[in-house]
């Protein structure tokens, strides 16, 4: 039991909750390419994120795993976020720190997502198989995650360059 739920159906909420926070945080980061802040759906990928971690932290622990170091850095990558945001008005600096912090934190969530994906798809597990505690390997695998990688890293950098936050000033 966690939360007065079972283990079943705390995972399914924490998956909803992942999967708002990613479709929200992909649609801020198209947003910031644009320069259309969406102070709304931004606050919404924020928190929703931070929620991911943070419900992260509450499956049963038997060993640190690489999930909760991920999750333990996004979790500091979002408060300098919220900081940069709310606090800083994104003056100065902030606006690169927020643009950069926001979308590390993102891209770990759809890193998370990619290794659960290749973890619980028969169809993605039979092209990287993987032994248990070990994460899914193979060069399917690593060329997934490289292509994501390469796409937040080219998204990232076209936000810093675009984004002009006058609407949070």
């Amino acid at each position: 039991m966690v939360l007065g739920m079972s283990l079943q159906a705390f995972t399914l909420v924490h998956v909803i909750i992942s999967l708002i926070a990613i479709a929200a945080g992909l649609i801020v980061m198209f947003g910031l390419l644009g320069s259309k802040p969406m102070p709304g759906l931004t606050a919404i990928f924020l928190l929703f994120t931070i929620l991911t971690n943070a419900t992260g932290f509450l499956f049963p622990f038997k060993e640190l795993l690489p999930s909760y170091i991920i999750a333990g850095i996004s979790l500091v990558l979002l408060a300098i976020a919220c900081i940069a945001l709310y606090g800083m008005k994104l003056k100065s600096v902030w606006r690169p720190v927020y643009i950069v912090t926001a979308m590390i934190s993102l891209y770990f969530n759809v890193f998370v997502l990619i290794i659960q994906s290749f973890l619980k798809i028969p169809a993605l597990a039979a092209l990287a198989p993987a032994v248990p505690p070990a994460p899914p390997s193979g060069p399917v695998f690593a060329v997934v995650q490289g292509l994501v990688l390469v796409f937040f890293v080219v998204l990232t950098i076209g936000a810093w360059r675009r984004f002009k936050p006058m609407a949070f000033a």
